[in-house]
């Protein structure tokens, strides 16, 4: 069972109130698995814009990451892995957490879940915010889209299991 403090409690209130759905829907269901990464457009762009340096933006432009997204009891895990770096997070939809992203940046984070599609919103030190929303298409693959600034990236995944 998750601990939540009552920040936490009153924030999921205030989601709910907003009709910002907390649990999943089929939509939702359907980014669990295991994904391959397609491919992409923008995704340098995004990075400068977020603030990774150059040559790790160099280095990301070559790996191919693997996801696996798993649920256990409304809390949820994703794991980004590749040759370069790999990654993990826990999460409970609509409850702020710690986040150390990919280029070792800590930021505050939210996911929720509005209709079938899954955002996640950062905010750096500096209060500058980004947003990944992830949903599955009508032909099965996992949709990405990056926002951060005026810049707008892409990545798709295939199923892998």
């Amino acid at each position: 069972m998750i601990a939540l403090t009552e920040a936490q409690l009153f924030s999921i209130q205030i989601l709910k109130k907003q009709n910002i759905i907390m649990t999943a829907t089929a939509g939702i269901e359907k980014l669990k698995g295991t994904w391959e990464y397609v491919d992409g457009e923008h995704f340098d762009d995004y990075m400068k814009e977020i603030g990774v340096g150059f040559a790790l933006r160099q280095s990301a432009k070559l790996i191919k990451p693997k996801l696996i997204i798993k649920e256990n009891d409304g809390k949820w895990i994703l794991k980004s892995e590749s040759t370069l770096k790999s990654a993990t997070y826990e999460f409970v939809p609509g409850v702020e957490f710690d986040e150390t992203r990919l280029d070792g940046e800590n930021v505050k984070s939210v996911i929720t879940f509005e209709k079938d599609k899954w955002f996640h919103t950062m905010r750096d030190k500096s209060g500058k915010e980004s947003t990944i929303a992830r949903w599955v298409d009508a032909q099965g693959q996992q949709q990405i889209e990056m926002k951060a600034g005026n810049v707008t990236a892409r990545r798709w995944y295939k199923r892998a299991d």
